[in-house]
């Protein structure tokens, strides 16, 4: 019924389009004193155009409805993307232009020569409507300090600005969940960002088969739900109006350049492509090695080997944060606690371990 509707709709428009295009034709033949059909050729005029154009749109109104819908939805999501208080000064700068527009034209629609006169018209009309646009959204600060808002100083509007940088979480710190108690801290400030790909990455494993995966899942909704609720943070979801099957990491860096937020993650491939693409990243792995007790080469410390290593003769211990502890020769001693040696620390953003040998194989604490 619909569709049926809009077809009748597009089928007037293209009779009136004929009918428009009928006059015209029929004035620029009598401005030439051209008469093809004598008395009655501005009626055959009408009447062919009007119906040949009706046919016409009535036979591709379908494509026309596709191409019109497909037009609305680019224009939706391009809107979208828009900030509110642009789009508020963009429509009152055209509003503004096309008024002027239409004194400036009012001597011009007086012109002798009609089409002359409709081309200059559209034209003015364009260029009005452009600059009104174009002009308001640049100068949007300074019209809404005259008719708005109070501006605030520059010094002071940008410190704020920079104090509340917005966070985008991603799915991976979600889930570790010690984001919640970062956020808690005071460490990270809102407003803190959930894009809703990432909401939808934590359902689908929260709703996987796989028993892990799906308390994985489960574990980082509430993780979600505990910040927004029992934190005094901002917390804002952002709707992706894009129809891509774009990986999710891609979608975050591609998100954050647009707004101009810090990616909060834990995820050390991402980190460094992030790096790579100049967006800013914060990384929570970065934050627990940075506040982890220093050790330095040449330090003595008492810990229980707990399994072997990878290379022969190998044995591996862990501190209390969960630091690894590689020990060359430690693969007799495990089970055992032993004053180790400091060899070497290798630090990065994936974690930090620590490498050392027995300082005494005789002083073994049993």
């Amino acid at each position: 019924m619909l569709k049926r509707f809009f077809r009748g709709v597009l089928t007037l428009m293209g009779t009136g389009l004929g009918i428009g295009l009928g006059f015209l034709v029929n004035w620029f033949l009598e401005s030439f004193e051209l008469e093809l059909i004598p008395n009655v050729q501005e009626a055959a005029l009408l009447v062919a155009f009007a119906l040949i154009f009706g046919i016409i749109f009535f036979l591709m109104a379908n494509r026309i409805m596709k191409v019109v819908s497909a037009c609305l939805k680019w224009v939706e999501r391009k809107l979208s993307d828009v900030p509110a208080h642009d789009i508020f000064f963009g429509s009152l700068g055209l509003v503004i232009g096309l008024f002027i527009a239409f004194l400036i034209s009012s001597p011009i629609r007086d012109m002798r020569i009609k089409l002359v006169s409709i081309i200059l018209t559209l034209a003015i009309y364009m260029l009005f409507a452009y600059l009104g646009i174009n002009i308001a959204v640049k100068r949007r600060e300074e019209l809404a300090s005259l008719f708005l808002f109070r501006r605030q100083p520059q010094e002071k509007a940008d410190k704020k600005a920079g104090n509340r940088m917005a966070k985008i979480l991603d799915t991976s710190v979600i889930i570790d969940g010690r984001i919640f108690d970062i956020c808690r801290t005071g460490f990270i400030e809102g407003p803190i960002i959930i894009p809703s790909f990432v909401l939808e990455e934590l359902r689908h494993i929260a709703d996987s088969s796989d028993s892990l995966k799906r308390n994985r899942g489960r574990r980082g909704l509430d993780v979600l739900n505990r910040i927004q609720k029992e934190l005094d943070i901002e917390v804002g979801i952002y709707e992706d109006t894009s129809d891509d099957n774009t990986e999710v990491d891609v979608k975050l860096l591609k998100l954050g350049q647009k707004l101009g937020a810090k990616v909060v993650t834990n995820d050390y491939n991402l980190n460094k492509v992030a790096e790579f693409q100049g967006v800013a990243v914060l990384n929570i792995n970065d934050l627990a090695n940075a506040v982890k007790p220093v050790v330095l080469p040449g330090e003595e410390m008492l810990v229980q080997v707990i399994k072997d290593g990878k290379e022969t003769g190998q044995g591996v211990a862990y501190l209390d944060d969960g630091t690894m502890i590689v020990i060359d020769g430690g693969k007799k001693h495990v089970g055992q606690s032993i004053d180790v040696l400091v060899t070497s620390v290798l630090q990065t953003s994936a974690g930090r371990m620590i490498f050392a040998k027995p300082k005494d194989a005789d002083k073994i604490v049993s």
